[in-house]
């Protein structure tokens, strides 16, 4: 039998399951990634990269947070000194430096908002990208929200929700 090729694998969709070598940080945001981007617009097998890197910067981003409250974002400078010996016999306060995993923090949360609006993941892309689906079929913003408000399906919804509920 002959593989599929990658891009035909899973009908040509993401999986929801996230790929082994991805830390369990970085599975727990593909797991909550992946369903929000079918359920939104259905993203090709190819993009298992884009949502990956997007993955694996939210994992950067919160272990540098992390580091950061154990840490905090300056650290101080101590100045050793020594007698004529060469000996350490005190030390010497400096001042304070910023902490290197600010920039790491910094540079994560920079990549998640480019990879995330290249996703739709921010409320502005996900706007361009309603809009461009508005102008792809010929029917009006006034048409859809019509036809999406009368739909018969929702009142069965809606009415099955409010019994559960009660």
């Amino acid at each position: 039998m002959v593989a599929k090729r990658f891009k035909d694998s899973n009908n040509g969709r993401l999986s929801y399951r996230p790929p082994a070598h991805l830390s369990p940080i970085a599975s727990a945001c593909w797991r909550k990634t992946v369903p929000f981007l079918e359920e939104q617009k259905p993203v090709e097998k190819i993009d298992s990269f884009l949502v990956e890197m997007y993955c694996t910067q939210y994992e950067i981003y919160r272990n540098s947070y992390e580091h950061l409250k154990e840490h905090g974002e300056v650290q101080e400078i101590w100045k050793p000194v020594q007698d004529s010996m060469g000996e350490i016999i005190d030390k010497s306060f400096q001042g304070f430096k910023r902490n290197p995993m600010t920039q790491i923090y910094s540079d994560a949360i920079k990549n998640l908002t480019k990879i995330g609006s290249e996703l739709g993941l921010s409320p502005k892309s996900r706007s361009e990208l309603l809009e461009l689906n508005m102008q792809d079929d010929g029917q009006s913003a006034k048409d859809k929200m019509k036809s999406f408000f009368d739909r018969e399906d929702d009142d069965d919804y809606w009415v099955s929700t409010k019994k559960n509920n009660e």
